[in-house]
Order: structure tokens, then C-alpha cells, then sequence
């Protein structure tokens, strides 16, 4: 009987351990970390499709997207710091509430616009220099199994597919790299002002991102209110190149735990 005793003791042990961390990685996923998967191409080549990351929620302070009232009575930035130019950020679509990441290129008050390519902020060209070629396989990626574009294009299945690549450096000294593959629409726009307690965002792959350039209406997030970030993404944990995240053999090794810049 002991033993049945020690047996059931032991086995109640252990559902209560198990639940205990369950319940402490809700926490941690509830007020501090969100686990977020790229699934599309408006990031490259900073963001890769495939790529895995956490992104910090306490970056800004809470918001009702960041952290749900009723465990975040203290709301605003008394916790975190203000969002700055170059933050790559998790934020939630004006009005369809689905969660997008981008570079945040205007705050409040900003002057933003793109001449034949060029980011103008506050009137002042942002620097820009050709640092080489971005390629990559033309053929399906990820579990959307989207191609990409190509400023080389028409190119086949299989073959390299190429993009501009170019290193920005934003007001703030903060350097990325952005791609260009052609002179289209959205890099001739005119001046968006940024309304007071919101945010214009952009995404790395200028010519195949729906951003701020872009109304909602047909795609785009417009400004951003800081209630609808959700956080600030810094690392990349790891990457699959293939169309099942568990699949580790199509990890890409040389993305574990990439800093993002």
C-alpha cells in the first residue's frame, strides 16, 4: 500500500510541476515575450521567409496589444522606452488586427516621402549605398509558396534570382540593408506627415512590401497608433527554409540566434 501511495504521490508531483510551467510560460508569453514565424518576402534580407524570433513586448510600455488590460493595469511607456527610427516592430493592422512586422522609419511629426527610390525624411535625403547583390533560388518558398521578384527577371525555375542591395543609414545613425528591384509606384510617393502618436513604417524589401506608402484599402497598414504595437523584434532564434518549421533539416544554421540590425 505504501508503495501505491508513494506511487500516486510521485505521479501528482508531476502533473503539478507540468502545469506550473504551463501556467508560467503563459505568463512570460502574456507579458513579456511573443513567439513570431515570417511568412512573407517584405523584410528581406534582414528577415528571411522561414525565420523564427521573440519579439520583446515590454519594449514600449504596454498597450492593449502588447499586454491585455486586465493584467496590465498601468498602461503607456512607464516600462519601456520610446520606439525609434530602425526598430523592427511588431505591430497589429489598423483594422483587420492581424500582426505584421516592419523597419520604423517615421515618427510623430515626420515628413516622409520616396523620390525615384530615394527615402526623404524631413525634407533630407536619407544615404543610401550600393553594397552589392542580393540572389537567391527563383522557386516556391515556404509553406505560402510564393516566388520572389526579381530585378533580373524573367528568370526560370531554378535559376538565381537577383535584387539591389543597398545599406541605408536613417537620421539616427541606425544601418540596414534594404533591396530595390525596380522604379515602380511606391518608390515615387508623396509627403506623408506623421499624425501625433502614430508611426509610418516600411518593410527592408522596398518593392514588394504593403506599408505605410500604402492606404488600407488596398493593402497597405497606413499610419500606426502605439496602441497597436505589439513589440520590438532583436534576434532571429533559428530558420527553416522549408515549408514545416519542425523539419530541422532545412534549418538554416548560420540564422541561429542572428542579431538584428
Amino acid at each position: 500500500m505504501a508503495s501505491k501511495a508513494k506511487s500516486a504521490d510521485g505521479w501528482g508531483e508531476t502533473v503539478k510541476t507540468v502545469v506550473y510551467a504551463l501556467l508560467i510560460a503563459g505568463v512570460v508569453r502574456t507579458l513579456f515575450f511573443q513567439p513570431f514565424w515570417i511568412p512573407s518576402s517584405s523584410m528581406k534580407p534582414t528577415l528571411l521567409i522561414g525565420d523564427f524570433l521573440f519579439v520583446n513586448k515590454m519594449a514600449y510600455g504596454y498597450s492593449k496589444h502588447s499586454c491585455p488590460w486586465s493584467l496590465c493595469p498601468i498602461s503607456g511607456r512607464l516600462f519601456g522606452s520610446e520606439p525609434e527610427r530602425g526598430d523592427i516592430v511588431v505591430f497589429k493592422h489598423p483594422v483587420n488586427n492581424v500582426d505584421f512586422i516592419k523597419r520604423l522609419i517615421g515618427l510623430p511629426g515626420d515628413r516622409v516621402q520616396m523620390k525615384n527610390g530615394q527615402l526623404f525624411i524631413n525634407d533630407v535625403a536619407v544615404p543610401q549605398e550600393r553594397i552589392g547583390t542580393f540572389t537567391e533560388t527563383f522557386e516556391q518558398q515556404g509553406p505560402m509558396r510564393g516566388t520572389p521578384r526579381c530585378s533580373n527577371a524573367p528568370v526560370g525555375q531554378g535559376a538565381v534570382c537577383e535584387k539591389e542591395l543597398y545599406e541605408e543609414t536613417l537620421p539616427n545613425g541606425v544601418k540596414h540593408q534594404i533591396l530595390n528591384i525596380d522604379n515602380s509606384f511606391a518608390d515615387n510617393t508623396p509627403v506623408f506627415t506623421v499624425p501625433e502618436g502614430q508611426y509610418f513604417f516600411m518593410g527592408d524589401n522596398r518593392d514588394n512590401s504593403g506599408d505605410s506608402r500604402f492606404p488600407r484599402n488596398v493593402g497597405g497598414v497606413g499610419f500606426v497608433p502605439f496602441e497597436n504595437l505589439v513589440g520590438r523584434a532583436n534576434r532571429v532564434v533559428f530558420s527553416s527554409a522549408g515549408r514545416w518549421i519542425p523539419a530541422f533539416w532545412t534549418w538554416r544554421s548560420d540564422r541561429y540566434f542572428k542579431r538584428l540590425d
